[in-house]
């Protein structure tokens, strides 16, 4: 792929172009895109006619460049977490019917947890979790269930390049949750991320007893019955993975 006079490939910049879109923004005037993908005007404005040629973006009258619905269409037909979200998707319906609270599923992505599916209710509590929205795994319920479980090796990359940017958390407490978190079968965070609200999560493992996902739930911190929450999450995440291991692979 050829190169810009900077040595960055056509795709190096295809990718900032379509990423310089922020979070629940789909629509940007031209001369900010280019800004914010570090491109000139020049080199921005012609590889979004060509990606809107595909329908990957569309520009609009007066320079406005929205996300296209081929983008959407593609990701949405072919993502590696559809068939996670399709089989967890009645098992979190039953939960939030029960607890009548937000429910959410996270896949572990680096060091955070990326939420790929999220239910909510008017009158829950607030829930900083988006689907397509990440947060650091140690102040995430979820982030610290997928963790817990994943290989020595991987923990230990994790701990060795551990920082808080608030300066809050040290990584021996990082470590101390994790191992509680792997004890319990089950992660809770109370008031980490809203004063108010408990993040309880269980992990998700497939047929082959791989941790896969996590299912968490955000109630509120006057209600929490941890007694009863876990086992419910519990046995939802289990039917997860017997749905996950019964779907056809290809």
């Amino acid at each position: 792929m050829a190169n810009s006079g900077s040595g960055d490939s056509v795709v190096d910049r295809v990718v900032r172009v379509i990423a310089a879109f922020p979070e629940r923004v789909t629509g940007l005037q031209l001369s900010e895109l280019a800004e914010r993908a570090e491109l000139p005007l020049s080199s921005a404005h012609r590889l979004v006619r060509q990606l809107a040629d595909h329908g990957f973006l569309d520009l609009g009258a007066g320079g406005n460049v929205r996300l296209g619905l081929r983008l959407w269409e593609l990701v949405n037909r072919n993502a590696p977490t559809l068939a996670l979200r399709q089989a967890a998707l009645p098992f979190m319906e039953d939960i939030q019917q029960v607890l009548k609270q937000n429910v959410n599923l996270a896949v572990l992505d680096g060091w955070e947890a990326l939420f790929v599916e999220r239910l909510s209710r008017r009158g829950s509590v607030a829930n900083r979790a988006r689907v397509a929205g990440r947060m650091p795994v140690h102040i995430s319920s979820a982030g610290l269930a997928l963790m817990s479980h994943q290989s020595r090796e991987l923990q230990a990359e994790y701990l060795g390049q551990f920082s808080d940017q608030r300066g809050k958390v040290s990584v021996g407490v990082v470590r101390q949750l994790l191992a509680e978190t792997a004890q319990q079968g089950y992660a809770q965070l109370a008031g980490v991320v809203d004063p108010d609200t408990w993040g309880i999560a269980v992990p998700v493992m497939d047929g082959k007893r791989r941790t896969v996902a996590a299912l968490g739930v955000v109630v509120p911190l006057a209600e929490m019955r941890l007694q009863a929450l876990v086992p419910a999450i519990q046995t939802a995440a289990r039917g997860i993975g017997r749905q996950l291991s019964a779907m056809p692979t290809d």
